[in-house]
């Protein structure tokens, strides 16, 4: 049985699956080591959303092969998104790479391991019936456990890749979900976060989402839950009402938006409109007091013109997100944008967009992070934190919302402690304990 190093690149369900892959080697006998010269194999756990992302593993696989100088027999692997994206290509531009797995072949890894080729060896099936029942990830430490109810997409966005790489949705059954939050709260985990492509598209016989988050939310010793990341069409009047009166649900949404252009929303293949998206804003807030909304954004999509990218501007500017997660646009292969679509607009101008939706999004996070100083926030604590006071180290944790707060008292980690909050930067809070 030999040692194996994982390494993860990419969004939360990457994390979740390097959990799951942790457990399907350790039971067959591989320890996990942490870090990659203690290994005999080392996989990279990859994405495939953005380019820039795939050449760089390319280029730490390339680095990593250089440890066969000292461990002659190590095996390289690439897994995930990404694997299955460039099956075809991975061998001939990464020929020191020993494997290629696809996200719904990580079951037969070890019978792969025990395998030897002279050639890259790849198993990249998509499998709509995987769905990694009875396997219990090795968590990594922290707060927060990933919960995986749901694999694959079926929205088909015309950017997005990821139905093609991680296949059609699937939902877990959602007794396998209650028996994992049971077992994670009764190893103290105070807070589970909920994962899925389209997380509230989520229906398993009789449950669709809302009566997941009510049955969930009844756990004992779950103190709080979140979910991502969800679909704007897929929000219905069960999930808002459980949203609202389930205690554990944060009041902290992830709601990707991509653009405030109706032409672009309909290019992109959205399934809602600007008027549908800024109402069900309205609900949830109207549902959820004290919501913070994060969204995603995309600047320079196919064929998006200056009057388009100002209505993105000015819904971004009327709606107030807390903070959001801005790209510009660059074609994937294998997308309907990159088929049919022209990727018409200059780098330089994308870019220009790109800056101005930015610092639009820094003024505004400012802005609604300052109205927080002076008041009392619960913080889940996370540890200890990289930002130090001189001498005086700091810690740090999370409100309900989400937001990250610094302090300087030492707290536990792993427990709720009220801070009083003295000063607010875009992306950070910062504050003393308070006395109770």
């Amino acid at each position: 049985m030999r040692r194996v190093y994982i390494e993860t690149y990419g969004c939360q369900m990457n994390v979740a699956d390097s959990e799951l892959v942790a457990s399907i080697l350790r039971r067959a006998g591989h320890p996990i080591v942490t870090t990659p010269e203690a290994a005999e194999v080392i996989l990279l756990n990859t994405c495939a959303v953005r380019e820039h992302a795939e050449e760089r593993v390319i280029g730490r696989a390339s680095q990593l092969s250089g440890l066969r100088a000292h461990t002659p027999n190590l095996t390289l692997g690439i897994l995930g998104c990404m694997a299955q994206h460039l099956a075809e290509s991975l061998p001939q531009r990464a020929p020191f790479v020993d494997l290629v797995m696809g996200p719904d072949s990580y079951r037969r890894l070890p019978q792969i391991l025990a395998e030897t080729s002279e050639e890259t060896l790849l198993d990249v099936r998509l499998d709509r019936e995987e769905d990694y029942l009875g396997i219990d990830p090795v968590r990594r430490q922290g707060v927060n456990a990933w919960v995986t109810i749901m694999r694959g997409c079926d929205k088909f966005c015309t950017f997005c890749i990821v139905p093609f790489v991680r296949g059609r949705e699937r939902s877990v059954p959602a007794d396998e979900i209650l028996r994992q939050v049971r077992l994670l709260a009764a190893e103290g985990y105070q807070e589970v976060t909920l994962l899925g492509q389209t997380v509230n598209s989520y229906r398993h016989g009789e449950f669709e989402f809302g009566r997941l988050l009510r049955a969930v939310g009844q756990i004992e010793g779950l103190k709080r839950l979140r979910f991502t990341s969800p679909h704007p069409a897929d929000f219905t009047p069960e999930v808002i009402a459980a949203l609202a009166e389930v205690p554990v649900v944060c009041p902290g949404l992830h709601l990707p938006l991509q653009s405030g252009s109706d032409r672009q929303l309909e290019l992109m293949r959205r399934g809602y409109t600007v008027a549908q998206y800024r109402a069900l804003a309205a609900q949830l807030r109207e549902a959820v007091p004290g919501l913070t909304l994060t969204t995603d954004l995309i600047a320079g999509f196919c064929g998006e013109t200056e009057e388009e990218f100002q209505q993105t501007l000015d819904l971004v500017a009327e709606l107030r997100f807390d903070a959001a997660f801005t790209f510009k646009y660059s074609p994937r292969e294998g997308t309907h944008a990159h088929k049919k679509l022209a990727d018409d607009l200059p780098e330089a101008v994308k870019t220009e967009r790109l800056e101005r939706l930015i610092a639009l999004q820094e003024r505004i996070s400012w802005e609604i992070n300052q109205g927080l100083i002076g008041t009392t926030v619960e913080v889940l604590v996370e540890g200890p934190s990289k930002r130090q006071n001189g001498n005086t180290p700091s810690f740090y944790g999370r409100t309900p919302q989400g937001k990250t707060v610094v302090f300087a008292q030492e707290a536990p980690t792993n427990t709720l402690v009220p801070v009083h909050l003295h000063r607010a930067t875009s992306h950070t809070l910062f504050g003393e304990l308070a006395r109770v």
